[in-house]
């Protein structure tokens, strides 16, 4: 059974930061691409930022300049480093894995929250 355990939210206030790590556990022969999502309330999940296995990365717009996804393969894990943060980054952050088992699966994490309020 494959799990992803997200940690690194909380309370933040206005242009703080905040990093976020989700890692893979279980039985599988590795990790392709993984990503972050976030869901506020009200609103559908969206795509945050996104990292291949080889690191090649891309963000949605409102991402851009101010956050980082990077992942380390040796321990399964993806990190998101979100610098100045806004109100409007309030929300639930979602880890994601494809995960080859050989079969490849798609996993979620159980979601951090992330609150940007002074």
């Amino acid at each position: 059974q494959v799990q992803l355990v997200e940690s690194g939210g909380g309370l933040v206030q206005p242009g703080g930061s905040l990093r976020l790590s989700c890692a893979a556990s279980g039985i599988f022969f590795g990790v392709d691409d993984m990503a972050w999502y976030r869901q506020a309330p009200g609103n559908q999940r969206e795509l945050v930022a996104h990292i291949t296995s080889a690191g090649s990365t891309n963000y949605a717009d409102s991402a851009k300049g101010r956050f980082t996804i990077s992942r380390d393969n040796a321990k399964n894990t993806v990190y998101l480093q979100m610098n100045s943060l806004k109100p409007e980054d309030t929300a639930v952050y979602y880890c994601n894995a494809l995960v080859r088992l050989p079969s490849r699966l798609r996993y979620w994490g159980q979601g951090t929250q992330v609150t940007v309020s002074s």
